[in-house]
């Protein structure tokens, strides 16, 4: 299958790595180098690397702010990262989904988008610290074409507070620029949710304000709002789209989708 690929005038190499090398306030972690992918490389059998194969240390994560350690979510971490490591080849070029179980929970991702090669990246239960941690294997070894990122919430109710959370992000954007200066982050907001749930609105609503900061005004990050076209008359989440109050259903992943589509079309995004 053809990889996705961005028709846009090629970036200059140096682009945007000044700002780049100013928001990466909170370096990732060194890490054991990986060979390139090659749709050719024998990737099942292969060992895999430390951090994917077992759960890291709690001082090897950058970033601040709060960890899941649960076992369910280090046993639910291994298994996800693991298969993604050994079928990485499959995924080189995509589109990348990369957030918590919001994202894990799209199932009908590839159908949603039938043009554009995906790859969902999400964890369940996973936190800006996480994903700040797995970037290298699970996103920049796939050389993707395109990320888009949705990622906050759970900090929220283990305690972060929103300038860290915020700040975390800039340290994603900015290894995601390193990177790759001109590829496309479309950074959604953090969904809406409920005051029982421990994710207050007006607490979400400064965490998105927050990284709308964080963003200032790159025109390779572009926001996705995924706040005011689901939240209530309180900032809330709608029983009709997230039973839960936290996880959206099929009405709430087609609103999503109709609002990443002009985005994509304007990136020119395609097989």
């Amino acid at each position: 299958m053809n990889c996705p690929r961005l028709l846009k005038p090629a970036a200059p190499a140096n682009r945007g790595l000044a700002l780049a090398l100013a928001l990466l306030a909170l370096p990732l972690p060194p890490r054991a180098q990986t060979a390139s992918v090659t749709a050719t490389e024998a990737t099942v059998g292969a060992p895999l690397p430390a951090g994917i194969g077992t759960f890291p240390a709690v001082a090897d994560f950058p970033g601040q702010g709060p960890l899941r350690t649960q076992d369910w979510f280090r046993n639910l971490w291994i298994q996800r990262r693991s298969d993604w490591w050994r079928h990485r080849a499959e995924d080189h070029g995509a589109v990348v989904f990369l957030g918590d179980s919001i994202t894990q929970g799209w199932g009908s991702l590839a159908k949603d988008f039938p043009a554009l090669k995906v790859a969902n990246r999400g964890i369940s239960g996973d936190v800006t610290r996480g994903v700040l941690y797995r970037l290298k294997e699970d996103v920049l070894d796939l050389d993707p074409a395109a990320v888009v990122l949705l990622i906050g919430t759970n900090d929220l109710e283990d305690g972060g507070d929103p300038e860290t959370i915020a700040g975390n992000v800039r340290a994603i954007l900015a290894a995601l620029k390193a990177h790759d200066p001109p590829m496309p982050v479309i950074v959604c907001k953090v969904m809406p949710s409920d005051p029982s749930k421990k994710r207050p609105a007006d607490k979400i609503q400064q965490i998105n304000a927050r990284v709308d900061q964080v963003m200032n005004g790159d025109p390779e990050f572009l926001r996705c709002d995924t706040y005011s076209i689901f939240a209530d008359a309180r900032g809330n989440a709608k029983p009709e789209e997230f039973p839960d109050l936290l996880h959206p259903n099929a009405a709430g992943y087609a609103k999503w989708t109709q609002a990443l589509r002009p985005i994509f079309a304007k990136l020119r995004l395609r097989q």
